[in-house]
């Protein structure tokens, strides 16, 4: 049950549902069924936020969340990772709720997990990021996948303050994820791509164009984002998604990649929706089991030497698949 202590919590550190909209947000949104799917997602983290920040037990925190329909459910584990991270990170926080959550019922959304800790990593002074992501044993891409928590950290920061960095495209800071502060920057970037499209409200003609107005060496990154978010949240149909492809030109390879990278999650969580089905197919011409074999088959292959995190190695290998004159593998 909740505290008096974790509804006050609650109260001052959870945004409300309204302020997570795209009306409240001031995003040049035209209300549509497909754009209220996409308004639910972030409403959605702020649900599993809030059950989670409350204090609220693992074993209760695990049944809210099994409330949530499956195709929200993951973002809604994104949210009650973010609180507990929150929660684990405060003075005399140190109950490793984060690592139980990880490690007990979020194994099948450990992607998107990563991703709330990076909405934490918003919320807290950058000395306390030191020991934001817990040593977990057993579970699968950990810790290559933790990218993804700078990429959370990334979609954030566009999300809540647009002006800053899609207006004015600040950069971030570069701070020594899994010891390689060069690469930081990269994968905010892929956080600010998936933020795109939401900001857009899932149009692609206005997502592409906010890609193109970044500095040329961010807009590789950006289009992962963009490919990422259109196949696992949806938003577009598919005369939309066909619209994508083209307007991805050169930076094809990076839209499939994100496609691919969605498709991966997706499956892992044993839940796939309708429009990742139709992103699979229009984006890059292959089925959803195609895309997850490719997945799995870059994965394991070798020849990494080192000087790359090996969560971008994973990343060249599948753009690889899809740049012309590619031999890939259909199956």
């Amino acid at each position: 049950m909740s505290t008096v202590i974790g509804v006050l919590r609650k109260r001052f550190l959870a945004p409300s549902l309204a302020s997570v909209g795209f009306a409240e947000r001031g995003f040049p949104v035209t209300h549509t069924d497909a754009t209220a799917r996409l308004e639910a997602v972030p409403q959605a983290v702020i649900c599993g936020f809030e059950w989670a920040v409350e204090g609220a037990s693992l074993w209760e925190v695990e049944r809210r969340l099994a409330l949530i329909e499956p195709e929200q459910r993951g973002f809604a584990y994104e949210g009650a990772t973010m609180g507990y991270t929150v929660l684990d990170a405060m003075p005399g926080g140190g109950r490793d709720r984060t690592r139980a959550l990880l490690e007990g019922p979020a194994r099948p959304y450990i992607f998107l997990t990563y991703i709330g800790i990076g909405f934490a990593m918003a919320r807290l002074p950058r000395p306390l990021w030191k020991n934001i992501l817990p040593e977990l044993t057993g579970v699968a891409y950990h810790p290559t996948m933790s990218w993804l928590a700078v990429d959370g950290y990334g979609f954030d920061r566009a999300y809540f303050d647009t002006e800053k960095w899609v207006g004015k495209q600040a950069e971030p800071v570069p701070y020594p994820w899994e010891g390689r502060p060069e690469y930081f920057a990269r994968a905010f970037d892929q956080g600010v791509g998936r933020a795109l499209w939401f900001i857009h409200g899932g149009n692609p003609a206005a997502a592409a164009a906010a890609a193109g107005r970044f500095a040329e060496h961010r807009r590789a990154d950006l289009w992962s984002g963009i490919g990422l978010a259109s196949t696992f949240a949806g938003g577009a149909d598919q005369r939309g998604l066909a619209i994508l492809r083209r307007a991805a030109g050169e930076y094809y390879d990076q839209l499939a990649l994100g496609v691919v990278f969605a498709v991966k999650a997706r499956t892992y969580a044993a839940y796939v929706p309708a429009h990742t089905h139709l992103a699979a197919e229009v984006l890059t011409g292959l089925s959803v089991q195609q895309l997850r074999n490719i997945s799995d088959r870059t994965e394991a292959a070798g020849g990494d030497d080192g000087s790359l995190p090996l969560y971008e190695v994973w990343r060249e290998r599948i753009r690889a698949e899809f740049r012309p004159g590619a031999r890939r593998l259909a199956s």
